[in-house]
């Protein structure tokens, strides 16, 4: 399928991980997708593995939080492709385990900065840019429905993206559709701390409908699927993909 052909994709933290299959699902379907994250052997190497498969890709080094760097990966898109269409928020990060009540000050301001805010500041700079038609997907997470204790805080920024995306929506109406992904536990490096483990795997497994986690692709599949014409109908939604675990009524 070529759902995306001939659309420009801005996909942040894409070099591993959800964010590199979604850039690489992406360009699959033939969208021009530009590469982001904080290192630059990172972004090389991301670029280099899919250009070896014959896909149209670029890379940026863009660490979410700094201004300058964000500015840079809208001006050299627009430079080179001349407009955007897509933009993927998926950059994170979840610095502490610590009970909310216990976290620190400048952890507290890292989740919010990388989580939340970013996906704002991002969106202010691409939005001038972006094609009648366009779509935003910003990743969430399961957590973000019923914060665990483990990840307290990190659930909370995501319960805000929930929030964030119905806002935006009715805000970039009806030039641009913005829809959420809220994955469950993937086992990603991200992820590691929770998956390393076996009965802990097991547990989060159990706790699933189809009694496995997610893959990278499969969140890939869902956000190709609401970036492209297929879900042109959709708007200030979230769908979760978790393999049936908990998360709403």
């Amino acid at each position: 399928m070529k759902r995306l052909q001939g659309k420009v994709a801005i996909v942040t933290a894409s070099t591993q991980g959800i964010g590199f299959a979604i850039a690489e699902r992406f360009a699959l379907e033939g969208a021009a997708v530009v590469i982001s994250s904080r290192r630059q052997n990172n972004v090389d190497a991301a670029v280099e593995k899919l250009r070896s498969k014959g896909l149209e890709v670029t890379g940026v080094v863009c660490h979410v939080s700094n201004p300058q760097q964000r500015k840079e990966l809208i001006d050299k898109t627009v430079q080179r492709y001349g407009n955007i269409d897509i933009v993927v928020s998926n950059a994170a990060v979840n610095p502490s385990v610590d009970n909310i009540l216990e976290t620190k000050e400048s952890v507290l301001d890292k989740l919010w900065e990388i989580n939340v805010k970013a996906t704002i500041l991002l969106l202010q700079a691409a939005s001038s840019y972006l094609n009648n038609g366009s779509s935003v997907v910003i990743i969430s997470s399961i957590e973000g429905y019923n914060p665990s204790q483990v990840l307290a805080m990190y659930g909370v920024t995501k319960t805000a993206l929930l929030g964030l995306t119905k806002a935006l929506a009715a805000e970039m109406s009806p030039k641009t559709r913005v829809n959420c992904v809220a994955p469950g536990i993937v086992p990603t490096n991200f992820a590691d701390f929770l998956v390393k483990n076996k009965d802990i795997r097991k547990g989060i497994e159990e706790r699933t409908l189809l009694k496995r986690l997610g893959t990278p692709e499969d969140m890939a599949a869902t956000a190709a699927f609401l970036a492209s014409d297929d879900s042109s109908y959709i708007t200030g939604e979230t769908i979760v993909v978790a393999g049936g675990a908990q998360s709403r009524l």
